[in-house]
């Protein structure tokens, strides 16, 4: 357990996967939380089953609604007087082949998991400095270290989410606020299930990966005392996926050779959705 006492976080995409599973363990641990998303219903179920309902506050809102976030930041500061935590969680992702997919979903998936927590870190960082002390969490992917098919659109998101961060971190360092870099693998969520097809259409249906991935609560878990160990960045992965970034790196060769043998064996086809009902 992590010691989040007189801290307050603020976490968009709140009321599922792993944002759910960070509020109720910072709530767990002491800390007061900010739940943020569209779902006012979701959000409430969230915040009444955390330990300490008392702590939440509900600030509902769309991520791409780039105007309304001066106000936002505002009333979330209001909460308790601060904001120590922004958590950028909130993103969509994809399963379409590059040839296939339409522009209006490159559109749609980097403003919401690139340009979205660009804009809101943009609007917070002020308010960071200011205090002097302040922590931003990106969640990224494995996916926005190495490239992999059926996720154009997604990678090129959350690979540009990396950069951004690094660059950023580089130049508030010295002023107190910290950035940490979060790169999850497969975890049981909804992701898979929300994701979009090449037309922009909601896929609605899960994976085996997904289904048999990491428990979101342990993930919370990882990234809180990454956070506590002053971490700047973190892969939360099993298997072939955790090996994924390390040969990015190290033996890019090997990789590119690994994906393209994916594709060629029939990776999209084996990720056609499946009839659920």
């Amino acid at each position: 357990m992590v010691d989040q006492s007189g801290k307050t976080a603020w976490v968009t995409g709140a009321s599922s996967g792993i944002g759910e599973a960070l509020v109720k363990a910072f709530v767990a641990d002491g800390g007061s939380a900010i739940l943020s998303g569209r779902r006012v219903a979701e959000l409430e179920r969230v915040a009444g089953e955390t330990s300490a309902p008392e702590r939440c506050h509900i600030l509902p809102f769309d991520t791409e609604d780039f105007a309304v976030l001066a106000s936002m930041v505002a009333q979330a500061i209001a909460f308790t007087g601060k904001v120590d935590i922004l958590v950028n969680n909130a993103g969509i992702s994809q399963r379409s082949l590059a040839i296939d997919t339409d522009f209006s979903v490159y559109e749609k998936i980097v403003s919401v998991d690139l340009m979205a927590p660009i804009a809101l870190t943009q609007a917070l960082l002020p308010h960071l400095l200011k205090q002097g002390a302040g922590q931003l969490i990106m969640i990224s992917s494995v996916a926005g270290k190495a490239g992999v098919p059926l996720r154009t659109a997604y990678c090129a998101a959350k690979h540009g989410l990396v950069g951004y961060s690094d660059a950023l971190r580089s130049e508030v360092a010295g002023q107190g606020v910290k950035v940490l870099v979060v790169a999850p693998g497969s975890v049981r969520t909804n992701v898979s299930r929300n994701a979009l097809n090449a037309d922009g259409s909601v896929r609605g249906a899960s994976d085996a990966a997904i289904d048999n991935g990491i428990d979101p609560n342990e993930v919370a878990q990882i990234i809180w005392n990454a956070v506590a160990d002053g971490r700047r960045e973190i892969v939360i992965a099993e298997g072939m996926e955790a090996n994924i970034p390390v040969l990015r790196a190290q033996n890019p060769d090997q990789l590119f050779d690994m994906v393209e043998a994916m594709v060629a064996n029939g990776y999209a086809q084996k990720m056609a959705p499946k009839d659920e009902s």
